[in-house]
C-alpha cells in the first residue's frame, strides 16, 4: 500500500503538468502604449494535439481585440483583420512583428514597461485559454525564443500549415 501511495505521489505531478487540449501559448509580449491608443500583442502558439484553430481574443485592458496580419500590398504595408489561424500540431503559430499579432483597440489603460495583463485565447476545440502578456518598452524587438527555436521570424515566409486564414 505504501509503495502504491509513494508511486502516486510521484507521478500526480505530472499528471498535473499535462495540458489535456495540447496548445500552449509561451512568449506572449506587448510594446508599451498610452491610454486610448491602439495596442499589439505577440505571442507563439505550439499545439500537440489535434488541428485546432484560433477564432478569437479577448483582454480587459481593450475595448476590443482582434487577429490581424501585415500584408505587403505592393510595396505599401497594410493590416487586415484575420477572421482565424489554424493551429496545426507540431507547426508552432508565431505572431511577431510584420506578421500575424493582435490588436488591442481602444486601451483603457496605458500599457507600461515592466506591467502585464491578461489576454484570453479562444480555439475551436481547445476552448479558451488564459495568458498573460508582458509589456515591454515601445521600440522593444521580438525577443529571443527558447533553445531550439527559429528566433525571430520572417512572417511572409512563414509556412502556417493547412489552408491558411479563413
Amino acid at each position: 500500500m505504501r509503495s502504491w501511495l509513494i508511486a502516486l505521489l510521484i507521478l500526480l505531478p505530472a499528471v498535473a503538468l499535462a495540458d489535456p487540449t495540447g496548445i500552449r501559448v509561451d512568449h506572449v509580449w506587448s510594446r508599451a502604449m498610452p491610454a486610448g491608443a491602439t495596442g499589439v500583442v505577440y505571442l507563439t502558439v505550439t499545439n500537440t494535439g489535434a488541428p485546432d484553430t484560433l477564432t478569437g481574443v479577448a483582454s480587459p485592458v481593450a475595448a476590443s481585440a482582434g487577429l490581424h496580419e501585415t500584408i505587403d500590398d505592393h510595396g505599401v504595408m497594410k493590416m487586415r483583420p484575420v477572421a482565424s489561424l489554424p493551429v496545426v500540431p507540431g507547426k508552432p503559430v508565431r505572431l511577431a512583428p510584420g506578421g500575424y499579432h493582435i490588436m488591442l483597440m481602444g486601451l483603457k489603460r496605458a500599457l507600461v514597461a515592466g506591467t502585464s495583463f491578461p489576454l484570453t485565447l479562444t480555439f475551436t476545440k481547445a476552448g479558451t485559454v488564459a495568458v498573460t502578456a508582458t509589456v515591454r518598452g515601445a521600440g522593444t524587438a521580438m525577443p529571443a525564443m527558447h533553445q531550439g527555436s527559429a528566433g525571430p521570424v520572417n512572417m511572409h515566409g512563414m509556412s502556417m500549415g493547412g489552408s491558411g486564414p479563413k
